[in-house]
């Protein structure tokens, strides 16, 4: 069973009951559904499909809602930009008058821009420069030109942008996110941790509640997140390493390296961490990956990360299903293998507080007794997030009566995941429920060694650690 999770983005090519269960039998953990695309009613139908097969299915799947954020574009223009040539920017809220303009669609970015910042067209393909600047009027030098099709994408590396993380068309679609009960909402272009802050006090006001929210994935994607990434961090809930842009606004050579720095600053805070964009991309034409695409996942694997994530592979390719089993399958060899065996041992000491010695101490149990399994009970998911810090050897069983907390397990890394009935009241009805659902999916046997730690999902709400139980 493989311990790092596949994160899938559905799309066309895989919104159909009969895709989306091929999938998870081929080892999909996590949904994401992109508001960039799609209307309420097609992404609401997804939500009740992935909902409709873990009930089936008997398995926990996540569902991330993916926030389009403050995406700027350019206008509905097309043009034609020449080297050295000089062109000038205007706000939406300006006419486009002569040859030598382009619209920005999205108020504010003029404004903000200053003289030497780089304008990036389509994924950075065209380049500019700007040159003079007079109020919402920009003026920038034709670093690498071409033609520019309306509506393509818009990056701007050196400007500090304050946009917020969440637009008004966001606003709309998180209000139907907390309807359908999202286990997860991304934030793109997140810029600091206060964005994160004020997105969570919007989802409580949406949904009248203070608990059993949607864990936030903040996703780093702009150079500004890099310079307050330890910030970011702290205030979210899941880090994806949002490659695609980030590779757009920075120096492509490093995106690798400040992939690295993300995961290892996250396994120290004990935050999940997903790795995105383009990690099997030919598979979206192809029906296998090239060497490159297979070292990729590889690496990811190999620094710890939760999870790894497809975007068109999954979404728009022609072998959706075909890529998860492609992933899957790296995924575990992987782990098989050697260059997976390193323990970071430097994470035991990393979050100083009374429980986090608790799962310390359950951890070093689990090791010394050379236990098969650590079983944890929890009723919001942070006993098996704290455990699963540590990366430790044996198979972690997180139970947990919380449908929100069941579902979020999903994007964990080696947590394997049961709802239990809230009816179950005893302590030892709880155990012996666990232990012989295990015993049933081939994950414990009798003679087995098990490390238990109860959680406040229990009737006492104490949490305690039991020592060692053997599997009869």
């Amino acid at each position: 069973m493989k311990r790092t999770k596949i994160v899938a983005t559905i799309g066309p090519a895989s919104d159909s009951k009969e895709k989306l269960f091929e999938m998870i039998k081929n080892g999909m953990n996590v949904a994401r559904i992109n508001f960039s695309h799609g209307t309420h009613e097609s992404n609401g139908r997804v939500f009740d499909l992935v909902r409709e097969l873990s009930v089936e299915t008997k398995r926990p799947i996540g569902v991330i809602a993916d926030l389009q954020g403050p995406r700027m574009r350019v206008g509905n223009t097309e043009s034609f930009l020449i080297e050295k040539d000089e062109v000038i920017f205007v706000s939406d809220h300006e006419k486009k008058t002569t040859e030598k303009e382009l619209v920005i669609d999205s108020d504010g970015v003029a404004s903000a821009l200053k003289v030497g910042d780089r304008i990036l067209i389509e994924d950075g393909l065209h380049r500019l420069e700007v040159v003079e600047k007079n109020g919402d009027i920009v003026k920038a030098k034709v670093l690498n030109g071409g033609e520019i099709k309306p509506r393509k994408n818009m990056n701007f590396p050196d400007t500090k942008l304050s946009f917020g993380a969440v637009t008004e068309k966001d606003e709309i679609d998180l209000a139907f996110v907390m309807k359908k009960e999202a286990d997860f909402v991304a934030l793109s272009f997140v810029s600091n941790g206060k964005e994160i802050e004020e997105t969570r006090e919007k989802m409580k006001k949406l949904l009248g509640r203070d608990y059993d929210l949607p864990q936030i994935v903040s996703k780093v994607e702009r150079a500004e997140a890099m310079k307050n990434i330890d910030e970011i961090i702290k205030a979210s809930d899941v880090i994806m390493v949002a490659r695609g842009d980030l590779g757009i606004e920075m120096d492509q050579s490093m995106v690798v390296i400040y992939q690295k720095e993300i995961i290892e600053k996250c396994l120290k805070a004990g935050k999940p961490v997903i790795v995105a964009t383009q990690m099997l991309d030919s598979m979206i034409n192809n029906p296998i990956p090239t060497r490159a695409e297979v070292s990729d996942v590889t690496n990811a694997v190999i620094d710890h990360a939760d999870a790894v994530m497809l975007s068109g592979e999954s979404a728009n390719g022609k072998f959706p299903a075909e890529a998860i089993a492609t992933m899957n399958s790296i995924v575990k060899n992987v782990e098989a293998s050697v260059f997976d065996d390193v323990n970071p041992g430097f994470l035991d000491e990393d979050i100083f507080n009374d429980y986090a010695s608790l799962i310390d101490s359950a951890h070093e149990m689990a090791k010394s007794s050379e236990a098969k399994a650590i079983l944890m009970f929890t009723r919001f998911g942070f006993t098996a997030r704290l455990m699963s810090h540590h990366r430790p050897e044996q198979l972690m069983i997180a139970a947990t009566n919380n449908l929100k907390t069941y579902n979020q397990l999903s994007i964990i890394w080696g947590i394997r995941a049961y709802l239990v009935d809230e009816k179950e009241a005893s302590r030892e009805e709880f155990i012996k429920s666990i232990v012989e659902r295990s015993k049933k999916d081939d994950k414990l046997a009798a003679g087995d060694k098990v490390v238990l730690i109860l959680g406040d999902m229990l009737p006492n709400k104490k949490t305690s650690l039991t020592g060692i139980y053997e599997v009869e």
